[in-house]
């Protein structure tokens, strides 16, 4: 497939974080499909750079790879650094690495709590505040945040993972404000079900699994192809006059 107008990104370096797998895996193939360059991040490097050396075998550019754990400053600084070293700069941020542990509050753990909230809020958190600048002094940038419906509704036993995607609107939000003169938009991307590693407990389970499936008007769980145009038009231009928004892809369940 081939994008044109707003929709091409040719010239453009998007940074990924989790990127090595999953949705990040998908957002990766969906913006160099666009024509951009992918910078995969994730704790585990080796498998960045087999993802990396896949991309430039099937988009025939240079695909980049680096190894971090985004929850922590001093890795993100050093990561800010080498990437630094190694592209230009970076025009896209996706910051879709994210963890959930399901469990009762009276059940959960404090380690729990700080593991969520430190990868799905503080990492972004970390990330935009180091490369955003960056796209703020060139004048142009695109932040896309991973939310959740849980970023808008509660479900039982998510209490991290709820609290952390609600959060990450704020985040979203302040971060547009900031920077909405200078031609950086910062949007959420919230999905609803959808069939990715996160939810195969949900999906080998055929009485929970249903119990979802009751719950979104459309009576289905999301196919991922139905999460690339959304996440291509966050991240191109097209999207040029939209900032600190949420978009639910979710089958209808956050419109009841």
């Amino acid at each position: 497939m081939t994008f044109t107008g707003p929709f091409q990104l040719d010239g453009k370096i998007a940074l990924i974080t989790g990127g090595s797998r999953g949705l990040g895996r998908l957002f990766a193939e969906t913006l160099a499909q666009a024509g951009a360059s992918i910078v995969i991040v994730s704790r585990d490097e080796e498998r960045c750079r087999q993802v990396a050396q896949e991309l430039e075998q099937s988009f025939g550019r240079p695909m980049y790879a680096f190894g971090c754990d985004v929850a922590r400053s001093d890795q993100v600084d050093a990561l800010y650094d080498a990437v630094a070293s190694t592209v230009e700069h970076v025009d896209i941020l996706v910051n879709s690495a994210g963890l959930n542990r399901r469990n009762p509050i009276a059940d959960l753990r404090v380690e729990d709590w700080d593991d969520v909230v430190d990868a799905n809020l503080k990492a972004p958190f970390l990330m935009a505040r180091r490369f955003g600048p960056d796209m703020a002094q060139r004048g142009w940038g695109r932040i896309i945040h991973l939310g959740s419906i849980l970023s808008a509704i509660g479900i039982p036993g998510r209490t991290p993972y709820a609290a952390s995607k609600a959060g990450l609107l704020g985040l979203t939000r302040t971060l547009a404000l900031e920077w909405a003169t200078r031609n950086v938009t910062v949007n959420a991307l919230c999905p609803g079900p959808f069939k990715t590693d996160m939810n195969l407990e949900l999906t080998r389970d055929p009485v929970r699994f249903q119990e979802f499936v009751q719950k979104i008007p459309m009576g289905r769980w999301g196919e991922l192809h139905e999460l690339t145009g959304p996440m291509l038009f966050l991240a191109s231009d097209a999207s040029s006059y939209m900032t600190g928004q949420t978009l639910y892809i979710d089958g209808g369940w956050t419109a009841q």
